[in-house]
């Protein structure tokens, strides 16, 4: 959009947390790290040059967290970088932030952006890491209940040739997700008016099954299709993440998240610890409602992330234990465990 660039996620490159007897932030520079980190920094360091090249930039760097420092350092002393410098005609102000310094914030629900959700819940276009595979059966006469039917090409949300489609995904971006939802409805309302669909109009909340009864419209009219093909892309995003089931556990996460914090204001860790045993439920008794093994790590990093200083002692070793032993049977009894689990054990 105007305003942001998404980038493909760098997963290998976290800082090292300071663990007992290992060095500490402040002493880290690029040859005490691991070899696997400093090649994927260097490999950053490059890729973030030729993005500058490319945009005819002139950096200035400012970094927060020992590891951005690091990067920070590296951009400034590689060679290409420098003769870049020279030669570049636009400025640009750079911040390095190290994510360990909020990871709350990057693992907690409380957005309430649709687009945030839709790159979330929404498979992964083959190929990309950042754009999304929209399911179009709904758009053919084809009548399947396989949810990844591949016979039909699947949608994305990068629509640059559709004015409409590129001003909806502004306001996925930029509003709350219900003004977002009906934005959506708007345009789609205008797009079927445009064609001289017959519509049966409804006014109220906007929920995925009305959006889904426009999209209908569109079905048999191979020329109504062409011209809307890209907003009717983003509109099916919309409607295939209100449904999904992930969005609904988004809601749970956040409530949990909510009453967590709460909790650990008025007590101590080891009885929020204690709290959250029952959630942990090996596979045969999990419900889709249930939180996953990873469900819970997640909600573990969350919680050891917010809580700040914690007081050591007897019963918080006895709680954390307890969680891990049930942690852990829970893992064992996986039917299929992701890849991630997989990673872990």
């Amino acid at each position: 959009s105007a305003e942001l660039c998404l980038l493909p996620a760098l997963a290998v490159l976290l800082p090292p947390l300071p663990g007992p007897g290992g060095p500490g932030p402040a002493e880290v520079g690029l040859g005490a790290l691991p070899a696997e980190l400093r090649a994927a920094m260097r490999a950053l360091v490059g890729d973030l040059d030729a993005l500058f090249a490319a945009l005819g930039l002139r950096e200035e760097s400012f970094a927060v967290g020992p590891l951005s420092r690091v990067i920070a350092a590296e951009l400034a002393g590689y060679a290409p970088a420098r003769n870049r410098r020279r030669t570049a005609t636009n400025k640009a102000s750079v911040v390095f932030v190290d994510r360990a310094l909020d990871l709350a914030g990057a693992i907690g629900h409380h957005g309430d952006n649709l687009a945030e959700k839709i790159l979330s819940v929404l498979p992964k276009l083959p190929g990309h890491k950042t754009d999304v595979m929209v399911n179009m059966v709904e758009l053919t006469a084809l009548q399947t209940t396989d949810e990844a039917c591949s016979i039909i090409a699947p949608g994305c949300l990068s629509q640059p040739n559709d004015p409409a489609a590129k001003a909806l995904w502004e306001s996925f971006m930029n509003l709350k997700q219900k003004e977002a939802v009906m934005e959506a409805r708007r345009h789609l309302v205008e797009a079927v008016s445009r064609e001289n669909l017959p519509i049966k109009m409804s006014m109220g909340e906007v929920t995925p099954e009305q959006l889904s009864s426009y999209i209908q419209l569109f079905r048999n009219n191979l020329k109504a299709l062409e011209n809307h093909c890209g907003l009717l892309q983003l509109v099916l995003a919309t409607v295939q993440t209100l449904k999904h089931s992930q969005t609904s556990k988004w809601d749970n996460f956040l409530a949990f998240e909510r009453l967590l914090l709460q909790t650990i204001g008025d007590s101590e860790m080891p009885s929020v610890l204690n709290q959250l045993l029952p959630v942990i439920k090996p596979y045969n008794e999990r419900t889709k409602d249930d939180y996953t093994c990873e469900d819970f790590l997640v909600l573990l990093v969350y919680m050891y992330s917010v809580v700040g200083e914690i007081k050591s002692g007897k019963e918080l070793d006895a709680a954390e234990e307890e969680v891990k032993k049930t942690l852990v049977k829970a893992i064992c009894d996986e039917l299929e465990p992701s890849p991630l689990l997989q990673k872990i054990t």
